[in-house]
């Protein structure tokens, strides 16, 4: 007698949980998530944001029918259970990103690392079939020689020196605890994990409200900056990385893998170069004279986001995509798209 292969719940049947609902790249990952037909569920810290958070997705096409948003904090164990019940899928979005230097590096390492643990825990205990985290290039690249001479990938890790900052930190310490503690559950039942590493996220706003990553295109549209230093990022699209989620939440054979979500380092000077032509015969006067890097450091005594970058002088991230490209299908959009659409809806948001 023939057998029937178990098949997988379509869209409609399925719930997928996206954390950290109200920040950039979870709304893009919850509006393709919707496109693609699936239920949504969403955590924020309080429901004081949900009626934001709602008027956004709805601006930018989210069936709403289809979403929902329920209270759970990275820093507090009530909640998570019920928040993962009923969900196939986990897209653990959340995590700390400052836009200036904390007073102590645990102000992100601890709700990141314990965050990740607690989403897990409860995924874990509730039948989760698949767990996406976000996590970054900062636990790819820091650590090692960054002038060139080598391209990094996902068998590389960030070495924890005392050079590197808080945020980089918190990262990698929270990956390695992801990984760490799959490995430790029970092979039945386990969920299999996947895990994202996007650099610095350009592309899209899709509210006023944005990520510290944008803050590089903002200062220099608004020309708060004397010139651009000696710095740059391997940079993504934000829209590719909700592209990455998706894929990754879905593709057999993703699972136990991570993925570096970035294209070729861009100079800073690159990206003022496309703000310029773009924008510079609409009024914006874009600097685009090199600077010094103590011209950074003097910004940075009173700007604390400038702060952050200083520790990029003089240094690169090259990172391959290959292994993204190869079992994700993915296809990233280019640093001219990523810069003008993210410039576009700064000036139609009000940002600038």
């Amino acid at each position: 007698m023939a057998t029937t292969a178990p098949t997988t719940p379509a869209p409609a049947d399925t719930t997928v949980l996206v954390t950290g609902a109200s920040g950039f790249i979870a709304q893009h990952t919850i509006l393709r998530l919707l496109e693609a037909g699936y239920r949504v569920r969403g955590t924020v810290r309080s429901l004081s944001r949900e009626a934001e958070v709602r008027a956004v997705l709805a601006a930018n096409g989210g069936a709403l029918d289809r979403f929902e948003l329920v209270a759970a904090d990275l820093m507090k164990d009530d909640g998570w259970r019920d928040a993962v019940r009923g969900c196939r899928f986990v897209q653990h979005v959340a995590s700390p990103l400052p836009s200036k230097p904390p007073k102590h590096e645990d102000e992100l390492i601890v709700p990141a690392r314990d965050g990740a643990l607690r989403v897990l825990a409860a995924a874990a205990a509730e039948g989760v079939a698949r767990v996406v985290m976000t996590s970054s290039v900062a636990a790819v690249v820091y650590g090692h020689a960054r002038d060139g001479s080598r391209t990094y990938d996902e068998a590389d890790w960030s070495q924890l020196t005392d050079e590197v900052g808080a945020y980089e930190k918190s990262k990698t310490i929270a990956e390695r605890a992801a990984w760490d503690y799959v490995a430790t559950l029970p092979a039945e039942g386990r969920p299999e994990l996947v895990t994202v590493n996007p650099g610095l996220v350009l592309g899209p706003l899709l509210g006023a409200d944005f990520s510290t990553s944008g803050e590089v295109v903002r200062k220099l549209l608004k020309r708060e900056l004397p010139g651009v230093p000696d710095i740059g990022w391997a940079v993504v699209d934000v829209r590719d990385v909700a592209a990455a989620h998706l894929a990754a939440m879905t593709t057999p054979a993703a699972a136990g893998q991570r993925f570096v979500l970035a294209i070729e380092h861009a100079s800073m000077g690159d990206i003022a170069a496309i703000l310029k032509a773009t924008f510079g015969p609409r009024g914006y006067k874009v600097p685009t004279r090199r600077v010094p890097g103590w011209a950074l450091k003097l910004v940075s005594l009173w700007d604390r986001t400038a702060k952050l970058a200083v520790q990029e002088l003089g240094k690169r991230q090259d990172l391959s995509n290959q292994h993204a490209r190869d079992v994700l299908g993915w296809q990233p959009h280019s640093l001219q798209d990523m810069v003008v659409s993210m410039g576009e809806s700064m000036i139609a948001h009000g940002v600038v």
